[in-house]
C-alpha cells in the first residue's frame, strides 16, 4: 500500500524556519517525482515545489523561491522541505504528494504550519 506521512510542522514566528519531512512507503520512491502542496483556508490547494526522482531538478513557485528548499534522501525514502524566512502568509497545512504536479490523490495527513507575526 502506498503511503505518505508528513511531519515537522508547528508554530513559528515570522522570519523563523521549519523543516518538513515526508516519509514514503509502498512504492518506488527513488524513481518518483515528488512535490509539496499546501492548503490555505478559504483559498484552497497551492502547488509550491517539486523535485524529480534523482533530486537534480527542482521547481519552486515564485512566492517561495529563495526561501524554501526541497530535497530528498532516497536511501531513507524521505522528502524534505526546508522553509526559511517564513511569513504569516505561509501558514497552511502542508502535504507531500507523489508526482511532479502535486495533483495525485496520494497524500498524507498533512502537517500544520502556523507563522505568527
Amino acid at each position: 500500500e502506498e503511503k505518505l506521512a508528513e511531519s515537522g510542522g508547528g508554530l513559528v514566528q515570522a522570519g523563523g524556519s521549519l523543516r518538513l519531512s515526508c516519509a514514503a512507503s509502498g512504492f518506488a520512491f527513488d524513481s518518483s517525482d515528488m512535490s509539496w502542496v499546501r492548503q490555505i483556508p478559504g483559498i484552497g490547494f497551492e502547488w509550491i515545489s517539486a523535485i524529480n526522482g534523482g533530486g537534480d531538478r527542482t521547481f519552486y513557485k515564485e512566492r517561495v523561491k529563495g526561501r524554501f528548499t526541497i530535497s530528498r534522501d532516497n536511501a531513507k525514502n524521505t522528502l524534505y522541505l526546508q522553509m526559511n524566512s517564513l511569513k504569516t502568509e505561509d501558514s497552511a497545512v502542508y502535504y507531500c504528494s507523489k508526482g511532479w504536479l502535486g495533483t495525485s490523490p496520494l497524500r498524507g495527513q498533512g502537517t500544520q504550519v502556523t507563522v505568527s507575526s
